[in-house]
């Protein structure tokens, strides 16, 4: 890891120091963010499975009734009965906050309409059953749209969030504390070199005094 390139000073040191706490604090507010936007993640993910399921299951069964009443009505009749929705729907269409992360929230009632909107004798029963689950599937269908979009959102946030906490836990947090032991090092090798100059320097002042002594006692 390459240190940062400063001054080896105390004022240098404490600053260092007080960013190096920052980065700590940082890095764990970020690491509990990511943590607890992956499990609201794996929580939206089984929603999403379970709403992706049953859509795709009742979309089947109607089709398959769709297929059936096409094979005994015209085609022109069938189409038209689905041309024509046999419920109604009213859809409010916000945001709304997941961990700081702005998400689609799509709130949709339904309202039931006069019943089909076609005569009876002009379809079959198959295509009446087809007609009522592909109305009643498509609240389903505005769900799972909120939901899958919330989902790829959060995605992206949680892998810019992880960036984040391997750049302070790998790279930041690693060069601060490896220029901090490079600091204190430094200073203290300088506090060691003027310590031995100072004993240097009272030896020298020792040693002229005894010197000045003796010759003193000589006259």
């Amino acid at each position: 890891m390459t240190r940062l390139n400063v001054n080896p000073t105390r004022m240098e040191l404490k600053k260092l120091k007080g960013r190096l706490a920052t980065a700590v604090r940082g890095h764990k507010i970020l690491k509990d963010k990511s943590d607890e936007m992956i499990r609201r993640f794996s929580v939206l993910v089984r929603e999403n499975k379970r709403l992706r399921d049953e859509v795709e299951r009742e979309l089947s069964t109607s089709l398959q009734d769709f297929s059936m009443a096409i094979g005994v009505s015209s085609r022109a009749d069938v189409e038209k009965a689905f041309s024509m929705p046999e419920v109604r729907l009213s859809a409010q269409f916000s945001t709304t906050s997941v961990m700081s992360v702005e998400v689609p929230a799509i709130a949709a009632e339904e309202e039931q309409g006069g019943g089909f909107p076609y005569a009876f004798p002009t379809l079959t029963a198959e295509a009446d059953a087809s007609v009522e689950k592909i109305g009643k599937v498509v609240k389903k269908l505005l769900d799972l749209a909120a939901v899958e979009k919330t989902v790829a959102m959060l995605a992206v946030e949680i892998e810019k969030s992880k960036r984040r906490v391997n750049a302070l836990e790998y790279v930041m947090i690693p060069q601060l504390q490896e220029t901090i032991a490079y600091i204190k090092a430094k200073l203290d090798e300088n506090e060691r070199a003027a310590t031995t100059r100072l004993m240097k320097v009272k030896a020298m002042i020792e040693e002229r005094n005894l010197a000045e002594a003796a010759q003193a006692a000589a006259k």
